[in-house]
């Protein structure tokens, strides 16, 4: 071909002859020829972009090899992503697409082009893109995989990204394809992305951790062979055929942990953990695995607390294994993995090795995962951010097993209630759900389900769901029926409202305009007249002084005041324009009115702060701190809802702030900060908590500031204290 640079085309050969290699014996000689001249016309349709950082056909033939060869899918995959973008630049129609090859490829190849289009649409909401992008998974579950080996593909490449868009997709890859990836079973691919999205979004941290796992390698080598050289022998022993390797922990989990824990590199002590891997029978898999657990539980004391069995019952995504930890060498904890192969490939390949071990010859099934995420979709008027947090709740799920009377098992997420046990069961069981009897014993719907739990649902007939329930509930199915019901029951109360209000009307003779009414609304502060109209048959409004607001021209522009109160605290604008622009600013003031705002509780922003104003979706404003830890994902994905702010006037309250002080655990380090805390007269002490560990001081304290600049000295004069490490401000 000539359509490339001396380079591209040598890239072009490699990966075309690799992808055969892998792949050939998939393939007809009619496919490869009719591949080779799409391949050709695709070249030269596209050969004098310049927008490319990778030539599309380069990329989509490595995107190939690594469906193949990471995922495992097969011929019909395989072959979409060659043609993909010989349809998209117009080379082929899906139609003829259809003819040449069959229909499945015209099928996938659609759902890619979807979901471009999805993507470049740069008006939409990014988490309503994505709502709208598993309505096209819907239609075949190989457009998520292959959309993740292209987002693999292209994180392992991102270098020759500029940097704007390395950001941008670092955080997708992290956001989107790794939660992904792990729903998938895709374990070794969602670490992948995780790590390459960190090293993009946080390189000083991610060369840190690799840096510390670089210099601590010769220790951690020399420990793990001192622990399975042991176990080695024993399992050879015991005539087993198996592989037995260290595993060092990815660098993304590694400072996972450290945030969770809030604690340094060098207190996170199980950078790995022991994979045993065996070559069994199919039927003897289980036997197996649990005769290398008591071998091992025979060798190091196990916890049974942290004993992990998933070969009873596999994860939903498939996934098999035996996780035991034991107490190693040094007095270490340990974590021993124990799966045979056909487990470790469907860790490692996810749903596709799972179809193959199943029998299943064509890549079509395993639609449990989709029947969920429909029934989330079910309500389409589910907004896209609360539909995001449903589908996240999904992701991540730790599973519980509980029984029906009759004894059929049910798998729910771990912490779910008897009422997302209700509403599994069927949605109108759960919109009557009063209760239940578990193991016998009468308990209320909000009672957490445990493994093994027996469950009996309780009823009544007159029983409606309420809006505490959505607190309750932690199933995607439970929340949406919830929703559902609640729209339907505020559209009645919306209904009575109005009947009551021109009811009276008629009593009184008065004839009034929709119109009126829309602008009454509006002026009182409901978003929509079927709010106001729920106000009035929840006896929130007076209907006497409704009508006087309608009748009195004078007293107009008088608000009829709510029964309830209607706001948290209130800005002012500094520009006064009907007109809201980007030079709008929020001016936060003790001089209140009309607008609801408040302080955001994930970075709990004070007086003084650099401030900026988000507009949630439930109304009113929340106010972050600009260097929030949610600030980059709220402006890269809703930056039309983000107001700029500041403070205004003198701060009237004062404000509680989390600090975190670490040091030498010398004596009289804890009095001696106290102390200092007591002389200073615009701080308060509420609460502290202490912790030692080796030597190291750790305190948690609870104060109340009344602006940054107290906040601020107070976090100085701290650091003077003798013993004192470091002092930091948690969000």
């Amino acid at each position: 071909m000539t359509y490339f640079s001396i380079a591209e085309q040598k890239e072009l050969r490699i990966a075309y002859r690799l992808l055969l290699r892998s792949t050939g014996h998939l393939f007809s000689a009619q496919d490869r020829k009719e591949i080779r001249l799409l391949l050709a016309k695709t070249a030269e349709k596209t050969m004098t972009a310049k927008d490319y950082a990778i030539h599309p056909v380069i990329k989509n033939l490595r995107t190939a090899l690594l469906v193949e060869q990471e995922i495992g899918l097969g011929r019909a995959s395989i072959i979409s992503v060659m043609v993909y973008d010989s349809v998209l630049c117009g080379v082929i129609t899906l139609e003829a697409l259809d003819e040449k090859f069959d229909r499945s490829i015209a099928t996938i190849v659609r759902g890619l082009i979807k979901a471009n289009e999805l993507f470049v649409q740069d008006k939409v909401v990014e988490t309503e893109n994505f709502r709208k992008l598993l309505l096209t998974f819907a239609e075949d579950i190989r457009v998520v995989l292959i959309l993740i080996a292209d987002r693999v593909f292209t994180m392992r490449n991102l270098k020759v990204y500029d940097a704007e868009s390395q950001m941008k997709i670092a955080r997708e890859a992290s956001y989107l394809y790794a939660p992904l990836a792990h729903r998938m079973g895709l374990y070794r691919l969602k670490t992948e992305l995780e790590d390459l999205s960190l090293r993009y979004t946080s390189p000083d941290t991610y060369f840190d951790i690799a840096q510390k796992l670089k210099e601590t390698k010769a220790t951690r080598d020399k420990y793990i062979t001192n622990f399975i050289t042991p176990l080695q022998k024993e399992l050879a022993e015991a005539g087993l055929t198996f592989d037995i390797k260290g595993r060092t922990k990815s660098i993304y989990s590694i400072w996972n942990k450290m945030k969770k824990q809030h604690t340094p590199f060098e207190n996170i002590y199980d950078l790995f953990a022991i994979r045993v891997i065996l070559s069994v029978d199919l039927l003897k898999e289980k036997a197996a695995c649990w005769q290398v657990y008591s071998i091992v539980a025979d060798k190091y004391q196990p916890n049974p607390n942290r004993l992990r069995d998933w070969l009873s019952i596999p994860k939903s995504n498939g996934y098999e294994s035996l996780h035991a930890t034991v107490m190693g060498p040094q007095g270490k904890w340990v974590e021993v993995q124990i799966r045979t192969q056909r487990m470790d490939e469907i860790a490692e390949k996810g749903l596709a090795a799972h179809w193959k071990y199943k029998g299943i010859k064509s890549e079509d099934g395993m639609d449990d995962w989709l029947k969920n995420i429909r029934e989330i979709l079910e309500n389409p008027e589910l907004n896209a951010v609360d539909f995001m947090d449903d589908f996240k709740l999904n992701l991540y799920d730790d599973e519980v097993f509980v029984f029906t009377p009759k004894g059929d098992l049910h798998k729910l997420r771990k912490g779910a209630t008897v009422l997302d046990f209700a509403f599994t069961i069927h949605s109108n069981l759960g919109s009557k759900c009063v209760g239940a009897r578990v193991n016998g014993k009468n308990v209320p719907i909000r009672y957490v389900l445990n493994n093994g739990d027996q469950v009996e649902i309780l009823t009544q007939a007159g029983q409606k769901p309420k809006r505490d329930w959505l607190q309750i509930v932690l199933t995607s199915k439970a929340r949406t029926k919830i929703k559902q019901v609640l729209k339907e029951l505020e559209y009645k109360d919306a209904e009575q409202g109005r009947e009551m209000m021109l009811r009276r009307f008629k009593n009184w003779k008065l004839t009034v305009e929709d119109a009126d009414i829309t602008r009454l609304a509006k002026k009182l502060g409901y978003k929509a007249v079927s709010d106001f109209y729920q106000a009035i048959a929840q006896e929130k409004l007076d209907l006497l002084s409704i009508r006087h607001q309608l009748t009195d021209n004078s007293k107009s522009d008088v608000p009829v005041e709510p029964a309830e109160s209607r706001s948290a605290g209130t800005f002012v604008q500094s520009v006064e324009s009907d007109s809201f622009t980007s030079k709008d600013v929020l001016v936060i003031d003790q001089n209140l009115k009309n607008i609801q705002y408040k302080l955001s509780k994930c970075c709990n922003p004070i007086y003084g702060d650099a401030i900026f104003g988000f507009v949630s979706v439930v109304g009113g404003i929340k106010i972050h701190r600009v260097d929030c830890p949610n600030a980059p994902q709220l402006i890269h994905r809703f930056g039309y809802r983000i107001v700029p702010a500041r403070w205004s006037g003198k701060s009237g309250n004062q404000y509680q702030i989390s600090l975190r002080v670490l040091g030498k655990d010398d004596i009289g380090i804890l009095t001696n900060i106290t102390s200092l805390i007591a002389k200073e007269a615009s701080v308060h002490l509420r609460s502290i908590s202490v912790d030692s560990v080796d030597g190291l001081f750790q305190g948690h304290l609870t104060v109340m500031v009344n602006q940054l600049n107290d906040l601020e000295g107070l976090i100085k004069k701290i650091k003077t204290v003798k013993g004192v490490k470091q002092v930091e401000r948690i969000n």
